[in-house]
């Protein structure tokens, strides 16, 4: 298996590096496709999110106190609250919780 760890290195470093360089070496001009462009605008949200909720729901002592914040960010986020309004205000439902469900 050491002998083959190199190789699996190697083809790791060459899809991490394709993914990167392909999209720079093939789309050369502006991309005015409408689709395409709000595609790319949300990408990096949809990505967050996915990354994100399963660890919102696991990262606390019981899921129902995960659950609880998730709501809570959701109401203050669709009020107008900012990253950190929403953060502190998940941490504080979060704490609040845990220390009355045991």
């Amino acid at each position: 298996m050491s002998k083959n760890i190199y190789i699996y290195l190697l083809v790791m470093a060459v899809v991490t590096y394709a993914i990167r360089v392909i999209p720079l070496t093939v789309v050369r001009k502006r991309i005015n496709n409408r689709f395409f462009q709000s595609f790319l605008y949300y990408v990096p949200y949809v990505t967050l999110a996915v990354m994100t909720f399963p660890a919102m729901m696991n990262a606390t002592q019981n899921i129902y106190s995960g659950v609880a914040a998730l709501i809570v960010g959701i109401i203050i986020a669709w009020l107008g609250g900012g990253l950190f309004p929403v953060a502190a205000s998940c941490c504080l439902t979060v704490y609040v919780l845990e220390l009355f469900i045991k």
